[in-house]
């Protein structure tokens, strides 16, 4: 019997957003439709964490609204949980919110980015190592991604390998061993998401010294950070044939 991919909603989006285009998890499932891979979603600010990682197939961290620096209770239960899936060999997908708190489960620094925010299309470096990843292997050393984030990791877990940067975020991306990685920018979401999210974090943007005018013109499509969504998703497909776990 085929395992679901485990999606972890960490949070909600803007109200507004949601009317229009409902939410995280579903920016998630829908471009890996065609896949016919099955999904629980389970929202631990308000539910319990499965008790089992290997009843999945893979596991997929969302952002968030919150702060992982608040250290709520759901986020570090979450967090705790997070070493179990890895000593498990399930692939996992920290994104935003799930990137960071995946660096804060495996000993790496979670605080407020210096610039204040990074919002909009941006361009991000993929790293030489990227070469050889499962996840990332195949990306040209440049890739645009849509990115969304008040804070960051400061300091990557000591086992990490650095996947991709750029000159706002050190830490755009990471693997910890064979199959768990954290991505800072959203795969998941499009330009009009994007666009979204630049108009209603306008003010925080001129507050840190940014034009949202000019972020507005760059907004693009991003297929090469979307297409890691489609290899993820393929990762734990050959995972689950292979008996692994």
């Amino acid at each position: 019997m085929t395992k679901p991919i485990l999606i972890l909603k960490m949070g909600e989006t803007l109200p507004h957003l949601y009317q229009r285009r409902n939410d995280f998890e579903d920016w998630i499932m829908a471009p890996l439709a065609k896949a016919r891979i099955g999904f629980r979603v389970v929202a631990p600010y308000k539910e319990n964490l499965p008790f089992d990682p290997t009843d999945f197939s893979g596991v997929i961290i969302t952002g968030s609204h919150a702060m992982v620096t608040d250290r709520q209770d759901w986020s570090e239960k979450t967090a705790a949980w997070i070493p179990r899936v890895i000593d498990s060999g399930i692939p996992l997908l920290g994104i935003c919110y799930g990137h960071q708190l995946l660096a804060l489960a495996m000993g790496g620094q979670v605080g407020n980015l210096p610039d204040g925010v990074e919002l909009g299309t941006v361009p991000v470096t993929i790293a030489e190592k990227a070469g050889i990843d499962p996840l990332f292997k195949g990306l040209p050393e440049k890739v645009m991604a849509h990115a969304s984030h008040t804070q960051t990791v400061l300091k990557l877990p000591s086992e990490a390998v650095l996947l991709a940067s750029n000159e706002n975020e050190p830490h755009h991306a990471f693997a910890i061993g064979p199959c768990a990685w954290g991505v800072q920018f959203h795969p998941e979401f499009d330009a009009d998401i994007m666009k979204t999210y630049v108009c209603a974090f306008s003010d925080l943007m001129k507050t840190h010294g940014q034009n949202p005018d000019q972020a507005l013109k760059m907004i693009t499509e991003t297929p090469h950070s979307l297409q890691l969504l489609n290899r993820f998703a393929e990762i734990t497909i050959s995972y689950q044939a292979k008996g692994d776990p």
